[in-house]
Formats: structure tokens, sequence, C-alpha cells
């Protein structure tokens, strides 16, 4: 198929792509409780009559496409959503108090859907085998990592991967991502800074762990500006801060938690290091303890093959124009698409689903987060076309 055609073919599946995104967005699910997520897939692909595999990483699937004679390449897309309230007024909100599709997972689950739908039609023109990833927990859950070591990436062995994720700070039709790497390592921090409380009037008979841990606060803060090279890319973000239950008492312990980033894993664990030392010295400093962990996973880089990469402008800039296809720098968000990557081949690219005549003007994680449903279309068809000019190139 040439691009004209699959783009025609997009466009009159979009109202059928739309209603599956609207259907997973009224019923968000956090990490690996995307059950109901999982069976509107599983029963969308029995109804196009293609194979697939469930309970994979406990709610993945994973559905096959093509003849089996040739190369195989891989389609990706997550599937849960994030514990925010959802602000936007749409007819489709979610259900569920407390949680929402803010990250657009519901979209990247309905887009891939409709490369499924447009796929197997041509299926006896496929040379080759075509692996739709379904994914769960790609929320600090590594879901990716479970997929990966669960082997979806092989038998047969997958060659390259894509992935697309929904941007909203990227005008609907347009389509950026880079060579090499595109999104930072990331990993969690939680500092507990233990003291001895008592009677906030009388300070002087306490140990008072607020007091350090805001301190702890502010010199992590001097790693980014004085330790680490200008030049380079980190992030330490303390996001959250618990103590004390009443006003009048200097609590006992302090909980400090947030964010690391860096754009290598051997950044990512320089930062760690110099947290714990800078934390648990100005802990003892101030007679207090801090006891500093790193839990959750350790997101490694996204790092994109330029052999990818030129795909995916090519399959961009054929659906979407050539003025519609750019080049970005790396941002410091991390993504469980990198555990394809360290593996095999890949590219993962931002479609742009900003539009400010519909009040679509909000970025990912937000409340008030909503999607210009057109450029749905346009992401089926970016699936479709990559699915099938990297078959092309590797036979």
């Amino acid at each position: 198929m040439d691009a004209g055609l699959i783009l025609s073919k997009a466009k009159k599946i979009q109202s059928w792509v739309i209603e599956k995104r609207r259907e997973i967005h009224r019923h968000p699910e956090l990490m690996y409780e995307e059950f109901v997520t999982s069976k509107l897939v599983q029963d969308t692909l029995k109804g196009l009559s293609i194979p697939f595999q469930n309970d994979i990483a406990i709610t993945g699937v994973i559905g096959t496409i093509g003849n089996g004679n040739g190369p195989c390449i891989a389609l990706r897309a997550d599937m849960d959503a994030l514990p925010i309230h959802e602000e936007v007024d749409v007819e489709f909100r979610s259900k569920i108090d407390g949680k929402m599709h803010a990250c657009g997972h519901d979209c990247h689950t309905a887009m891939l859907l409709g490369a499924a739908r447009i796929l197997k039609e041509n299926e006896e023109n496929i040379q080759g085998t075509i692996k739709l990833i379904f994914q769960p927990a790609e929320e600090g859950g590594a879901g990716g990592k479970m997929m990966r070591d669960e082997g979806v990436l092989e038998n047969p062995d997958v060659q390259q991967i894509f992935g697309l994720h929904v941007a909203g700070q990227l005008p609907t039709g347009m389509l950026a991502s880079r060579e090499g790497t595109l999104l930072a390592a990331a990993g969690s921090l939680k500092i507990v800074v233990k003291g001895n409380g008592g009677h906030a009037a009388a300070p002087h008979n306490t140990i008072d762990p607020v007091i350090t841990g805001s301190k702890i606060v502010v010199e992590l803060q001097t790693i980014i500006s004085r330790e680490l090279n200008p030049l380079e890319s980190g992030v330490i973000s303390v996001t959250m801060m618990k103590a004390g239950d009443a006003r009048n008492v200097i609590p006992s312990t302090m909980e400090l938690e947030g964010t690391i980033r860096s754009l290598t894993l051997e950044g990512l664990m320089n930062l760690q290091t110099r947290v714990k030392e800078i934390s648990e010295l100005v802990a003892k400093a101030n007679r207090c303890e801090a006891e500093v962990t790193f839990p959750g996973h350790d997101y490694p880089p996204t790092v994109n093959s330029s052999v990818c990469w030129e795909l995916g402008k090519i399959a961009g800039k054929d659906i979407l124009g050539e003025n519609k296809v750019i080049e970005m720098p790396p941002i410091m968000g991390g993504e469980d698409f990198a555990y394809y990557t360290q593996k095999v081949p890949g590219c993962f690219a931002f479609l742009g689903v900003s539009n400010p005549e519909i009040n679509a003007t909000y970025d990912v994680h937000h409340p008030m987060f909503k999607v210009d449903e057109e450029a749905l279309p346009l992401g089926t068809a970016i699936h479709v076309n990559f699915a099938l000019k990297s078959l092309e190139s590797l036979r």
C-alpha cells in the first residue's frame, strides 16, 4: 500500500478508532490492573481474526499479523492510566474518581488497534511478521521490562520496534523525535529523616526532622548546580514532603520523595550516590538520621537507532507532509520503551495532539489534559506505514 491509500483507510475507520479510545478513556486502570482494557484489546483482535497471546506480564497482549516468511518487526502501545482526577468536561470523561488517562495511553492503544485492522486487511501482502504489543504498567511499573523478559521480542525475533506517544505541546499533525538519546534514565528517591519529636513550644527539647529535611531538599539542588557539568543534563526533584499530624507537635520523622533523572544510566547512578551521601551527612550534622532508598525501577534512557528514526521520518512525512516531521532535543521524561531498545533497534516518536481551538492545550500528566482526536487516524496510518517500510527494508 502506498501512503495515500494507508491514510485514506485510516480516515475511513476514524470513528471506530475514536470509539475504542473513548471506551478505554471511560474506564482507566492503573498499572497491572488493566483487565478491562486488556479484554477490550483481546475482543477487538478476536473480532479482526488476529491471533494473540494474553496474560503476558499479567495483563499484556501480543497479536501477530503476516505470513511469517521473512523478517519480524513490532509495534508497541501502552495501556495503563494515572492516579489523577480528571477535570476535563467531555462526555466520555473518566467514570472512576481519582483515575484518568492523563498520559494518552488510551490513544496509543486505540491507534494500534486501528493499525491492526488495516494491516489485517492487507495481510496477504505482508511478507514477514508484525507483532502488536499491548503493554501494561508503563507508568512506573516497568511493564516493558516484564514483557521483554517474558519473551515478546522472541519467537520470532523482533528486528526493529516502533512506538508512538501523544504530545500535548505539539500541534496536531506534527511528528517529532531524534536519533540517539531521546528520553532520560529515570528513578525514584525516598528519604526518611528520623529525629526526636515533642511539643512545638519547646523545640530545644526535640531534634527537629522537619528543619533537617528542609535543609536536605535545598542541599540536594547543589548537586545539579555545583557538581554536574553545566553541559550535562540532570534533574533531582523532591515532589512530596510528609511530616506531622498536629500544628503544635514537632514530629519524630519526615518523609521526602521525588525523582532523579539523567541522560545515561551511569549518570543516574552517580546522582543517586550523591543524594545518599549528602542526605546522610546533612542529617548527621543536625543530630538526625536519614534513611535513603531508591524504590521502584530505574528506567534506562530511551535511545533511538539512526536507521529506525530514518524509517520513522519517512513514514511520518509520507502521511503528514514533508514539513510536519521535526527533530527535537532530548527531554528528561522517562519511558519504559527503553527496555525494548536495550535489546533491539527501535524508534520512539511523539505525535502532536494540541489544538487551541478545542482547548487541547495542556500537556500530559495534567488533570486538564485533552486530546485532539483528529490526530488518531494520523497515528494509525504512521504505525501502518512504519511497519510496512520496516519489513521492506529488512528483506
